[in-house]
């Protein structure tokens, strides 16, 4: 073999190399630019991600405040109620203390003077002339006990059931819409009529809808659902398309 002839294979073989490591360069590249254009777009998801929950924790914090706000308002009013029912304790011992040391022997006085020297008969009693105000027992009943608290507990109690559910119930996450206040703090149960049961329908099974799982919180949601409806969360393929080779 000649020189020439050697020097020629050497650059055919030096091509061939070339061109082969060429394509694989051209195919490394792509790769590069694939796993670049994949972190732009979960920057962009992450940056939308983040602001969701931006606006999820001054949601929360909102209802933290009102909470915290409606906490304040609750002691606030405990406060006045408790007030309340110590002036009306007080003005009911302070009357039934006048009834009984100063009225009543007044009363019985005037009563035996009218009866011993004027023959006329006994003035009325207090409840039969207040009666619409003072009864004949007012003030031999016991003084009351403040039992707002034990009626906000049981409320409590049955707003914590309406919203988690019985205990041990299979129903126990179903979420009941709240009772409209009246004018009494006791919230009126009042049992719910049996719902009519439908006529027998046709039978037959509806295909359900293609689903896939949500790669945020891993639940089914529709296959072509743009947005979970769950976690809020962008909804992307796992598998993207990858980009066309160039030739």
């Amino acid at each position: 073999m000649t020189t020439e002839a050697t020097v020629l294979f050497a650059k055919l073989e030096a091509l061939k190399d070339i061109r082969s490591k060429t394509v694989q360069l051209e195919k490394v590249k792509q790769r590069i630019v694939q796993e670049v254009e994949q972190t732009e777009q979960e920057d962009k998801c992450l940056f939308e991600y983040k602001q969701e929950m931006n606006l999820l924790m001054q949601e929360k914090m909102a209802h933290v405040e009102e909470l915290r706000q409606i906490h304040a308002d609750i002691n606030t009013m405990e406060t006045v109620i408790k007030q309340a029912e110590e002036s009306r304790n007080r003005s009911r011992e302070t009357a039934k203390m006048i009834h009984i040391n100063d009225y009543q022997p007044l009363k019985h006085d005037i009563d035996r003077m009218r009866r011993d020297y004027l023959g006329l008969e006994r003035l009325p009693e207090l409840c039969e002339v207040e009666s619409d105000l003072i009864s004949s027992d007012y003030f031999d009943r016991p003084v009351q006990k403040s039992e707002w608290r034990m009626d906000i507990r049981n409320e409590e109690i049955m707003s914590s059931v309406n919203i988690h559910g019985h205990p041990g119930h299979p129903g126990g996450n179903t979420f009941l819409a709240p009772q409209p206040l009246q004018g009494s703090s006791k919230i009126e149960q009042r049992p719910l009529p049996p719902a009519p049961c439908p006529p027998p329908g046709p039978t037959f099974r509806q295909q359900p809808p293609p689903m896939k799982s949500c790669l945020s919180c891993h639940q089914q949601i529709h296959r072509n659902a743009p947005i979970c409806p769950l976690c809020k969360a962008k909804s992307r393929s796992r598998n993207p398309k990858k980009p066309k080779k160039k030739d």
